[in-house]
């Protein structure tokens, strides 16, 4: 017998729904428009610098690859300007919003340890996230659940090795016995 405690919608893809539609789609242009702010500032210094037959030394060359990025509200493609400079000297845009191969936000690898301490496995990761994101939860595996737990293990070994010479600690002991008796007006407690 198999204990599966995640409820599979299969009809999860198939069900339009028309609010996230529209947030993943404000999403997608609130982020695209932080993207050119940065690119935009990360060119401003070059402004000035030309080359020898009078072009800007450094500009924008199209974009990388277009790529999803796994969020609270599924998947959300992501294009990135790519920045080349004509003076020889090479110079590199990354993006401080989607830095360079990443797949998912923070705020859903952080519910990855949160799920899985509920109670979720690393087999029905996979299940369980497709019902929160969506179809398109990829990335999400039951390896990458596992590769996860090590990455946790070393940091809680790391933090267990610790030393904690140096800190001050202040810390308050308190024990008690609480007495729920029926028939009492006044509670017993003691300290």
């Amino acid at each position: 017998m198999e204990d599966n405690n995640v409820v599979d919608f299969v009809s999860r893809g198939t069900i339009p729904d028309p609010l996230t539609d529209l947030l993943r789609s404000g999403a997608r242009r609130l982020i695209m428009h932080a993207i050119e702010a940065e690119v935009h500032e990360f060119l401003s210094p070059y402004s000035d610098q030309c080359t020898k037959d009078g072009k800007a030394a450094v500009v924008r060359n199209g974009y990388h690859p277009e790529r999803q990025v796994q969020t609270g509200l599924g998947p959300v493609t992501v294009k990135v300007p790519k920045v080349r400079s004509k003076t020889g000297k090479p110079i590199t845009f990354h993006s401080a919003l989607v830095p360079p191969y990443v797949r998912k936000a923070k705020s859903l690898e952080a519910a990855l340890p949160w799920l899985y301490l509920k109670g979720i496995s690393s087999g029905e990761m996979s299940a369980a996230l497709s019902v929160l994101v969506g179809p398109e939860a990829k990335g999400l595996s039951a390896s990458t659940i596992s590769r996860l737990k090590q990455v946790w293990a070393q940091e809680y070994q790391g933090w267990r090795n610790k030393r904690l010479e140096k800190d001050r600690w202040v810390y308050i002991w308190a024990d008690g016995i609480y007495s729920g008796l029926r028939g009492e007006d006044s509670k017993l407690s003691a300290a």
